[in-house]
């Protein structure tokens, strides 16, 4: 069987039409889970994926072999399956020889972060955060966030057009989590926003390792200095003391170890942000391959209250920014839906497969506002559901709320080769997302 995608039809795919680009007669065994086809439109294999069956051999890039959960019941019950761990060192020989040409975070000080942790370590850790993503201090930070969100759109041209990651997606993210972590603005600004994709590893021989390495050496640099400039400003009588500041006072009291710490850094530094900024991005893209949504929504959120938060539902459940969760392990062979899995062999959920299985939501592929119910798996399920999900719900709503009503005529570019089917999909093996998203409007409002 080829491990690589066939070359693409030509031409995109209709709104809600699915279709299968790979030209497949059969699905190989493992199923090739890369190239730039497969980036720019995944639901049609998966489809054909769900249909076959809920569990299949695939392979990345790297050439890491997993075992794919596509549908919906099957994704929920894997999520919640207490024989599978997180933890690297449940994975066997085979996982482990291929996963130690990678220099990151696998191999780095910032592994041990929750994603990557098992009960009782990860109890133990994610206790610590809790508080700063509740909901209720989510919501408190909107007023603060709609003020951030202004801010970028003033500083968009007054009219023509914008690349909106660039001017917006790229930065409303980082400065939110800035705000609900404590990063003082000192360091908030020499924040490298291409220290996140450490996220994105690449093997020994590629052209890349040399940039990537040296990502992962800034990031870990930056990382010490957000601890040390805690450590130095802690006040342990203060009564409003940041998460940031919480969790470097854990570490002292012996709560957290060091490589604990640093990785929980780096988890909220990247993880914290750079899903909300693909997220931006596929919801807008979504919403501009449907202008009658796009109006829909734009015209309904000053007269129905909850329209743009079950919009904002229904674009999650629609496309994922989170595509694939990380790796789990069965520390024993055991069935996983009808299939040996072996010990150690890694199992991923697709989460963007979950949600578009017709099972269990009708019309899956159809983007419905008023769908009801919309338990989609965006977030995770879990133990492992995103901390972070009351937070990020509160920065998609404002995001996508300001841009609507401050930006009218909102539309794709019509500059060549800027227009929807021309954008380059970002090669993240987890992630969907855009780099670029080249817009036009009327006059900023």
């Amino acid at each position: 069987m080829t491990d690589t995608v066939h070359d693409p039809t030509a031409g995109g795919p209709a709104d809600d039409a699915p279709r299968c680009p790979f030209g497949y007669d059969e699905l190989p065994d493992p199923v090739p889970l890369y190239g730039p086809e497969y980036k720019r439109d995944p639901y049609p294999l998966y489809r054909r994926m769900r249909e076959a069956g809920p569990i299949h051999r695939v392979r990345f890039p790297s050439g890491i072999a997993a075992w794919l959960v596509t549908g919906y019941k099957a994704a929920h019950e894997t999520l919640n399956d207490p024989r599978l761990g997180k933890n690297h060192r449940l994975g066997n020989a085979g996982w482990r020889r291929l996963a130690s040409i990678m220099p990151e975070p696998q191999h780095s000080q910032l592994q041990v972060h929750l994603l990557h942790q098992d009960p009782p370590e990860h109890t133990r850790m994610r206790r610590l955060v809790l508080d700063a993503f509740a909901p209720r201090r989510a919501e408190s930070l909107r007023p603060r966030l709609q003020e951030l969100a202004d801010a970028l759109v003033d500083d968009l041209p007054e009219t023509g057009g914008a690349d909106l990651v660039a001017g917006f997606a790229a930065h409303f993210p980082f400065r939110v989590l800035a705000e609900a972590i404590g990063l003082p603005q000192e360091l908030a600004v020499r924040f490298d926003r291409d220290w996140g994709k450490v996220v994105q590893p690449v093997g020994p021989l590629d052209p890349g390792r040399p940039a990537y390495e040296g990502r992962l050496r800034g990031l870990q640099a930056y990382i010490a200095d957000v601890v040390a400039h805690k450590r130095a400003h802690h006040d342990p009588a203060g009564s409003d003391v940041d998460l940031l500041g919480r969790l470097v006072a854990a570490r002292d009291a012996g709560e957290l170890s060091p490589e604990e710490l640093d990785s929980m850094v780096f988890q909220l530094l990247v993880a914290g942000q750079e899903p909300v900024t693909n997220q931006i991005t596929t919801m807008l893209v979504t919403l501009l391959r449907r202008p009658d949504q796009l109006a829909r929504l734009r015209e309904g959120i000053a007269v129905d209250p909850g329209l743009l938060a079950r919009a904002v539902e229904e674009l999650l459940r629609h496309d994922s920014a989170f595509e694939l969760t990380t790796w789990r392990f069965l520390a024993e062979d055991g069935d996983l839906h009808g299939t040996t899995v072996p010990a150690g062999d890694s199992v991923i959920v697709s989460l963007c497969a979950a949600n578009r299985d017709d099972e269990q939501f009708p019309d899956a592929d159809v983007l419905d506002f008023d769908r009801t119910p919309n338990a989609h798996l965006a977030f995770g399920h879990g133990i492992h559901y995103c901390p972070g999900a009351a937070l990020a719900r509160v920065e998609l709503q404002v995001a996508l709320g300001t841009l609507l009503t401050r930006l009218p005529g909102l539309r794709p570019s019509a500059a060549p080769g800027e227009d929807l089917e021309s954008l380059a999909w970002v090669p993240a093996v987890l992630a969907r997302g855009v780099n670029r998203l080249p817009v036009a409007y009327d006059k900023r409002a």
